[in-house]
């Protein structure tokens, strides 16, 4: 069975679901690393990718948005050019009911009877205005870490703005 679109879990509905001990197994994040780039340096220039809506970013999103502007920094400004940071963490935990079709479906499956539904993944609840990833650069890699937060806001579920923060002059 191919997995749900995201635009059904995109929306917030209902209380956050995180409690791991009571259900069956619930798949780790995808999310391999949340910090990136130079660890130890001082950057003067701080760029800050926010979401404009409250939303869910799936585990799966997160990763190909850090993945996108981890290529994207590193072609442009160097493997220590930079440090970047995601800011967010996928605690709730997505359940869906699976349901059979094609022939014989209605044999095999229970209908909504005992739907609880199985862990198939994780997401980050964010707030309005809520800050998802951060990228520090000097001052000569400031249009390279633009460029790169705009690629990693194409991957995530809702629209996106980038703030300067520091000697941008």
């Amino acid at each position: 069975m191919a997995r749900k679109p995201g635009r059904m879990y995109s929306r917030i509905r209902g209380q956050a679901y995180t409690r791991k001990e009571y259900m069956g197994g619930v798949p780790a994040p995808r999310i391999s690393q949340f910090d990136q780039g130079d660890l130890k340096a001082n950057f003067s220039i701080s760029l800050n990718l926010i979401v404009k809506e409250t939303c869910q970013i799936r585990h799966t999103a997160l990763e190909a948005a850090r993945i996108s502007a981890n290529r994207a920094l590193s072609k442009r400004a160097g493997a220590n050019g930079f440090h970047m940071k995601i800011r967010v963490y996928p605690h709730n935990v997505l359940r869906e009911n699976k349901l059979a079709t094609g022939a014989g479906a209605d044999r095999v499956s229970d209908g909504m009877r005992a739907a609880f539904g199985k862990a198939i993944g994780t997401a980050a609840r964010v707030d309005r205005n809520q800050t998802v990833m951060v990228v520090k650069v000097n001052k000569q890699h400031v249009d390279a870490a633009k460029y790169a937060l705009n690629r990693a806001a194409v991957k995530l579920p809702s629209p996106c703005y980038i703030t300067i923060e520091g000697a941008a002059n």
